[in-house]
């Protein structure tokens, strides 16, 4: 008696115990439910929430919440667990590298571009990088996939299926222009050399492409990848110098020839091969394509009197050589505010923003240029525009009662945004469609 009376407190403990665990575990999961859900609603007025480009896409019933896709995020709040499941909270700050579509131990991610409500647009290519046109292929950011690692691959493989198909008796001077020196057209024209393939790049700005335009302190987050002639880099932290070190580095080291500032304007097609056209009046010749070209695209004028001054500018170099300056920094996204900030220790800056409070960007750029507004370090001006710009001042109306105002000024810098290359693209004849939610990477 005595020993089943035991065995009965003896299993009624270990039940106990395990209703403990249970119970434990379960408001400790619904207070890390509560947590995302909060970070989902912060997300949604800030207006992080809805995805811009490539986006991860959760499937539930194969989700098992192993946490696995978080732990392998390196922009980190772009995923959480809910109610058991992996759900996105600042799904717009995802830059598409994939690591949690190859984390997932259940293959519940799949990588998509975007959504129901709002629609991307994307060039029609083949799974050889093709277009439309043939010839004519495409690699990089601006077929959906961001990402240094990512664009390297692209521009490789691309290159690779452009080396199959290549008939190396032609009339072109060339066997193929990359148009755009971002990652995936270093890589590409290495590729190309590794391959004996006369190659190209033609770049509208500098070497770097869209990584070149960011400001020099920048951290560019990046994964360890393969370079055609140079081997394994392993970065995952790196300034944008050492990124474009590194770039110089391959070109120089190859011979890899480059024309710097030559916008592409058009392509045709001229006896078997194409004919590329630049702004500057130059043309080349080649039997093969690849753009490489991101889709920022051109910067955004504002096309008001005085923006083709000198002092105008749509990107920042080298800010720590800017002092004792009257700058106005136009724009309310990522690349305006941490512009701002740079130039805000050594110069007198005015930051100018259409709306009446910051939409879209980072948190950390958030709680940065709020203190520094607090402290008077930026002269925030909300609810303007720049209208005209002058030798030495420029003027600024409010949006809602009109009132101008004239102000000293030494320097502007303008980040309005992009226009995306959809017009070039047309022109060409490449396709371009809408995409509306359409996975781009999935498991089979």
């Amino acid at each position: 008696m005595e020993t089943l009376i035991e065995n009965i407190v003896i299993y009624g403990s270990v039940i106990l115990l395990c209703l403990i665990v249970v119970v434990f575990y379960l408001l400790r999961q619904k207070k890390k439910s509560k947590i995302v859900e909060a970070k989902i609603k912060k997300a949604k007025e800030e207006g992080l929430y809805e995805p811009v480009s490539l986006h991860p896409y959760v499937d539930e019933n194969r989700c098992i919440k192993s946490g696995a896709c978080i732990a392998a995020c390196p922009e980190k709040d772009i995923l959480g667990i809910r109610n058991g499941k992996a759900t996105t909270i600042n799904a717009s700050r995802c830059i598409g590298h994939g690591a949690c579509f190859h984390a997932c131990p259940t293959q519940a991610i799949s990588l998509f571009i975007g959504t129901e409500k709002r629609g991307v647009d994307l060039p029609h290519v083949n799974q050889n990088f093709e277009t439309n046109i043939h010839g004519v292929y495409i690699a990089g950011e601006l077929g959906g996939m961001g990402l240094v690692k990512n664009s390297v691959e692209q521009g490789k493989q691309a290159v690779e299926h452009i080396v199959k198909s290549l008939d190396k008796e032609h009339h072109a001077t060339y066997d193929l222009i990359i148009v755009g020196a971002g990652p995936a057209g270093i890589a590409a024209a290495l590729m190309a050399k590794k391959h004996n393939i006369k190659a190209l790049i033609l770049e509208q700005d500098t070497l770097g492409g869209t990584v070149f335009t960011f400001p020099r302190a920048k951290v560019v987050m990046t994964s360890p990848m393969d370079l055609p002639l140079y081997g394994k880099v392993k970065l995952y932290e790196t300034s944008k110098t050492e990124l474009l070190g590194l770039w110089e580095t391959v070109i120089k080291t190859n011979n890899i020839a480059l024309k710097e500032n030559s916008k592409v304007e058009a392509i045709t097609v001229e006896q078997g091969f194409f004919t590329i056209a630049t702004l500057s009046g130059e043309t080349y010749t080649a039997k093969k394509v690849l753009l490489s070209i991101g889709r920022r695209g051109t910067p955004r004028k504002l096309n008001i009197p005085g923006e083709e001054h000198e002092k105008v500018a749509y990107r920042l170099l080298e800010p720590e050589l800017i002092q004792d300056k009257n700058i106005m920094v136009v724009g309310g996204g990522d690349s305006a505010i941490e512009s701002a900030l740079l130039l805000a220790d050594n110069n007198h800056v005015i930051l100018s923003y259409r709306s009446e409070k910051f939409s879209r960007i980072k948190s950390s750029n958030k709680d940065k240029i709020t203190e520094a507004i607090a402290k008077g370090s930026i002269d925030m001006r909300f609810n303007t525009s720049l209208i005209s710009i002058e030798k030495d001042s420029i003027t600024l109306t409010h949006v809602i009662d009109k009132q101008e105002v004239t102000l000293k000024n030494d320097l502007v810098y303008i980040f309005a945004g992009g226009e995306l290359p959809t017009e070039f693209l047309q022109k060409i004849g490449i396709h371009v469609n809408k995409k509306f939610g359409e996975a781009i990477l999935k498991h089979k």
